[in-house]
């Protein structure tokens, strides 16, 4: 099967996780992923929730497959049209990005490429007060230790990821756009 149609299928597929195979998957044995937090950056608990946020898009590396999610605002802010209209997101506009290892299915038909274990999960939250010298968006990396069965903070501050998405300035610091429905 061609890469293109193998990752069209991986995108269909990742957008079809319900809003109940997400939380599974990510809160196998996690009960206190909401007290994590990055030494003087984003907590965990600030995202509350996340899991059954609207997915904003999907992406594959080769070694993992990611889930992007939105809270409603940010959902709301891509359908007005932000950022291609030139508009930053709003203040409470905020992102999660799940990826797992990516793994061939065991048992589907011809060779499929799903999610396997889970391996860390990025938080976006824009703040233009709280984050003013990081493009007004904190971020933050949580990795998952699949043996302890616990999240642990990648990075100080809440600027860990600010430089990376410097080169989407222009698209207000996001990488993902609105795939189309």
């Amino acid at each position: 099967m061609r890469k293109t149609a193998r990752l069209t299928i991986i995108s269909l597929a990742l957008l079809g996780l319900s809003a109940v195979a997400i939380p599974a998957a990510i809160m196998a044995g996690q009960a206190d992923k909401y007290a994590v937090k990055v030494p003087q950056g984003l907590a965990f608990s600030e995202f509350k929730g996340f899991e059954s946020w609207e997915t904003v898009g999907v992406s594959y590396t080769g070694e993992t497959i990611e889930v992007i999610l939105a809270n409603p605002k940010m959902i709301e802010a891509y359908k007005s049209g932000v950022p291609g209209n030139g508009k930053p997101f709003p203040d409470g506009a905020k992102m999660a990005k799940i990826h797992w290892t990516a793994k061939q299915s065991e048992d589907a038909p011809s060779p499929t490429t799903v999610q396997g274990g889970l391996h860390d999960v990025d938080l976006m939250e824009r703040d233009s007060k709280r984050f003013a010298a990081s493009g007004s968006w904190g971020y933050a990396q949580f990795t998952y230790d699949n043996d302890a069965g616990k999240y642990v903070p990648e990075g100080t501050g809440s600027d860990c990821g600010y430089a990376c998405h410097t080169i989407v300035q222009a698209k207000d610091y996001v990488f993902t756009a609105y795939g189309k429905r």
